[in-house]
């Protein structure tokens, strides 16, 4: 389920074969958007984004604003959106979010990511966090733990990765730097496991005088927007530092009434240089049995 990182690796995954002169396409169902409209909804294209939240969903607008050049379409059948991307775009491969499960197209390859509680307590829901049993994996082409989870015992490559909290910077392009020494904080997060990003931000020597909790995906409103004052005011809080996911919930309210930072989460693959290889040669591969 949720919190498990499967968006910034989707993100990892698209800038590396961007960056290895492939020409990738995000491709989502647009998870708890509010217009969904019939057809492909392009949130972004080489010109920039095309989309709000309504019509985007908050995870493809946050892919959106982090992959200049790569194109992320919006639709309930992918395969519609993917062949978008290749006739209007250019396309030459897709990047699924959350796509393990998705079985109306054929992957060219499968990487499934894990963490240690997955691996120690292997419960599927509803008593766990888990769509399969972790015998499930030998359907992946390739593993990813993330953090300290032991590696799972397969035939498939295996790399280990790390979520690691990038610097704060300000949300509002006006906003003056924000560093750890300017006080304390209001540290506020919507997603699926917000107790490790508050305890990034305090690994990163920042202060946080109140944690705030939001359902994952919980879209903000006008009135959530003045509590988050409020709070920050009684807890003694300079500013609010958020995630890059609630920031693009958050943009329709600008401007804010309270300095608002957000801090990046990107995700480490250990052994960059292997996976590099192995998602060419998977490409490749792909291309040749065609």
């Amino acid at each position: 389920m949720g919190g498990r990182a499967k968006t910034p690796l989707a993100a990892y995954v698209a800038a590396r074969l961007r960056d290895m002169g492939e020409r990738p396409a995000i491709l989502s169902r647009g998870y708890g958007r509010r217009d969904a409209v019939d057809g492909v909804v392009v949130v972004r294209d080489a010109g920039g984004i095309r989309a709000d939240l309504d019509r985007a969903g908050d995870e493809p607008l946050m892919l959106a604003r982090q992959l200049d050049g790569v194109p992320v379409l919006v639709c309930a059948s992918r395969h519609l959106a993917g062949r978008l991307a290749e006739h209007h775009f250019g396309c030459t491969v897709h990047v699924l979010d959350d796509g393990f499960q998705h079985f109306a197209l054929q992957r060219d390859a499968d990487i499934v990511i894990v963490a240690r509680e997955d691996v120690e307590q292997g419960r599927t829901l509803p008593a766990g966090r888990l769509r399969e049993p972790l015998d499930a994996l030998a359907a992946a082409d390739a593993i990813v733990t993330l953090g300290d989870a032991a590696m799972p015992d397969s035939r498939q490559p295996a790399w280990r990765a790390r979520r690691t909290l990038q610097a704060v910077r300000p949300a509002e392009p006006s906003g003056a730097p924000m560093t750890a020494a300017d006080g304390p904080v209001l540290a506020l997060a919507g997603i699926a496991e917000p107790d490790g990003f508050f305890a990034d931000l305090r690994a990163a020597g920042w202060t946080v005088s109140r944690e705030l909790r939001f359902r994952d995906h919980h879209r903000y409103s006008r009135r959530d927007v003045s509590a988050i004052a409020a709070a920050a005011h009684h807890s003694g809080a300079r500013a609010v530092v958020t995630t890059e996911k609630d920031l693009v919930r958050l943009l329709p309210f600008r401007p804010f009434p309270f300095p608002v930072g957000v801090a990046p989460l990107a995700l480490r693959i250990d052994a960059p240089d292997t996976f590099d290889h192995w998602l060419m040669e998977r490409v490749h591969r792909a291309r040749r049995e065609s």
